[in-house]
């Protein structure tokens, strides 16, 4: 049985009509579980959910997909050994017509061979606007993902001992999300110690932690569809005097930019106050990257946290505040959170302590 969620679907049609878009293809994994709450992972195969502005809708689907008749929801299915696109160009509209951001090149050519008389754009842009403000029930799973994140990260720093690599770690941290029911993630987790803290990506190897490393756990996973995403950056045993300089100037811009969290404040601003006092401190050239990325069913979603993004903040959206401070050869620095823009404020979703640690 296929039913559409109706007051996602009624916020889309209306940036849609908004947006001069009368149709739209939403084809990405996220935004169709957004929509109609299934899980459809496609690969190369189609998917699509056809929406026009009046709210009609059609989803076009392979039968491998185990997709069930039925519902508010018209079902096209169509083999392996069919034209995929055999139903959905005799749908579409002439005119045009919003293709979804996600959808493969190879789907998009083959159907503007057969309907020349579709003008495709970009249509994500409805969707991507209602995904941005976050209703009570993904609100409440946020917060719940979170949570959990919060206890796997205690357990992780605990877990940290003398001749530990960055894998035994990283592949800890996953065991300890297993246990606590998380789905399964695509991306890994980073654990970097010393100098390669200073790669804000860095893929854990075989490093083992020494004396006075840096060891920064940025761990993110998708729980019950939701992602949760955090870092903290502890230090092994000691930290020298410009490792704690370095620590409290990214406390203090995380902190800072938090504060200053409330509807109708332009996301660029946020990254700008951030970014200001790691530049008062003297490391400006080594934060580099965005101060964050908006987070829901996918890890990065928008809004970007960004100096470039004049988006304004409203309540609901959802986004991480994650400065760093990347030295070169010697260590890496970053503290993230997950905040939630409120009525009146921000929330902010982790919990686990943002104080200097040490550990043994």
């Amino acid at each position: 049985m296929i039913q559409i969620q109706q007051e996602r679907l009624k916020t889309v049609t209306e940036n849609m009509k908004r947006q001069r878009l009368p149709q739209i293809l939403v084809t990405s994994t996220a935004s169709v579980y957004y929509l109609t709450g299934l899980w459809i992972e496609p690969m190369e195969r189609l998917l699509v959910l056809y929406i026009r502005d009046d709210g009609t809708c059609a989803l076009f689907g392979n039968e491998l997909f185990s997709l069930t008749p039925g519902g508010s929801v018209p079902l096209y299915l169509h083999t392996d050994a069919d034209d995929p696109l055999r139903d959905l160009v005799k749908v579409v509209r002439p005119g045009v017509l919003g293709i979804d951001k996600s959808w493969p090149s190879c789907h998009l050519l083959s159907l503007m061979c057969q309907r020349s008389d579709i003008t495709p754009k970009v249509g994500s842009a409805p969707v991507d606007a209602a995904r941005m403000r976050k209703d009570a029930q993904e609100i409440a799973a946020l917060r719940s993902a979170s949570r959990i994140n919060d206890e796997v990260m205690q357990a992780s720093l605990a877990a940290v001992r003398a001749g530990a690599t960055e894998k035994e770690l990283a592949a800890y941290v996953e065991h300890q999300f297993a246990l606590h029911g998380a789905d399964r993630s695509t991306e890994g987790m980073i654990v970097s110690f010393g100098a390669n803290g200073a790669n804000p990506h860095h893929s854990p190897d075989n490093t083992l932690v020494r004396r006075g490393n840096s060891m920064v756990f940025d761990i993110y996973i998708p729980i019950n569809r939701y992602w949760c995403d955090m870092t903290r950056t502890a230090f092994f045993q000691e930290a020298d005097e410009e490792s704690r300089k370095v620590y409290e100037t990214v406390r203090q811009a995380n902190l800072a930019a938090e504060a200053m969290i409330r509807p109708g404040i332009k996301m660029s601003d946020i990254d700008k106050t951030a970014r200001r006092l790691i530049t008062e401190a003297g490391y400006g050239p080594y934060f580099t990257h965005r101060l964050g990325h908006g987070l829901g069913i996918d890890c990065h979603e928008p809004p970007d946290n960004s100096a470039v993004n004049e988006t304004v903040t409203q309540p609901g959206m959802v986004f991480s505040v994650e400065p760093g401070i990347y030295l070169p050869g010697r260590l890496g620095v970053r503290i993230e959170d997950l905040v939630l823009v409120t009525e009146s404020g921000c929330e902010v979703l982790n919990h686990y302590t943002k104080d200097l640690q040490i550990l043994p």
